[in-house]
């Protein structure tokens, strides 16, 4: 089946009676689409049932349903070497350790078809890039939002890349972010604990649901506080989940400074501090979110490895304004 722009429909029969997981059901009613296919594209929202978004796979299909499904146009199958500056921190022949700015894309996506890390990655690996995690996402193992700068490994070869997604998959690699928060987390230590999936409102965010979604723990601990208005938070990952610290600590009620997605209430909490520091901070461009440590075991040598990054310029001067109450 050719991806296709005009939605596929159909209507559930006899053989949903009793109720039938929506991607089971999808898969047999278009099986010239795969399950995992057919998953991504329901928690991408791409999928209504009588009119209405469900972004969950397990949601049931009885007789009568009606549903429709989207499946986007497709990309360009290649994406081009291009020539981007890298700050390599760590290179052998069969990983690649970078540290990434904020406002790089990691991989080539709808909105983004080119300037990414991948792009970048590709015209300095030359023709050492793993392909084994897509065509799209060649070395790909893990990844930063835009404007999240910070640590970032890829592979260069498909045992690599095998050995490093085992330690991601297991929970093992060692990742600690500096995030600069509203207000003072009490207490000033702990854990956050909440599935995380697509926001049930709104699918271009993410939410903790109380039905599926995926297990995500967040430890945090504050490291500096600037009077009651901000702090400096260190969090570390337990699991690896899309937007997992910006949702778990907006859940507490400390979104990120420059939270465009997640940070309500970030005028009113503006309003409780010097104007002129309030006016620095609203207008900071990006979720001051920085991956400072990264640590795993390499998949070939069997050496521990385990990285730091400097504070970024950007989130070093606005703590530094903090500092100014």
């Amino acid at each position: 089946m050719n991806d296709a722009t005009d939605p596929l429909t159909a209507r559930a029969g006899d053989e949903a009676a009793g109720g039938v997981r929506l991607d089971k059901w999808l898969a047999e009613t278009f099986p010239d689409l795969s399950r995992s296919r057919l998953k991504a594209l329901i928690e991408d929202g791409r999928v209504t049932v009588d009119g209405l978004t469900i972004a969950e796979p397990s949601a049931k299909i009885k007789p009568g349903h009606a549903v429709s499904l989207v499946v986007p146009a497709p990309i360009a199958a290649l994406p081009a070497a291009q020539a981007i500056p890298l700050t390599v921190v760590f290179e052998d022949a069969h990983l690649i350790v970078i540290d990434k700015p904020a406002g790089l894309v990691v991989h080539p996506a709808p909105g983004s078809p080119d300037t990414t890390l991948v792009n970048a990655l590709l015209n300095h690996c030359t023709e050492s890039l793993s392909g084994i995690g897509g065509v799209r996402r060649p070395g790909i193992v893990h990844r930063l939002d835009k404007d999240t700068s910070g640590l970032i490994v890829a592979a260069k070869t498909d045992a690599a890349h095998h050995g490093l997604a085992r330690q991601f998959a297991e929970h093992t690699v060692e990742r600690a972010y500096w995030a600069v928060v509203w207000g003072v987390p009490r207490p000033p230590k702990g854990e956050v604990e909440g599935n995380i999936g697509r926001s049930p409102v709104d699918r271009k965010k993410m939410a903790i649901v109380n039905h599926g979604g995926k297990r995500a723990l967040t430890r945090y601990q504050t490291l500096k506080v600037f009077g009651d208005a901000a702090s400096l938070v260190e969090c570390r990952l337990a699991t690896g989940r899309t937007h997992q610290i910006r949702v778990h600590m907006a859940s507490l009620g400390h979104p990120l400074v420059g939270d465009q997605t997640y940070g309500r209430g970030r005028r009113a909490r503006a309003g409780r501090i010097d104007p002129l520091v309030a006016a620095a901070v609203t207008s900071f461009p990006r979720q001051a979110l920085h991956a400072f440590l990264l640590g795993f075991i390499h998949p070939e040598t069997g050496e521990r490895l385990r990285f730091e990054s400097d504070m970024p310029n950007d989130i070093k001067s606005l703590t530094l304004t903090l500092e100014s109450l």
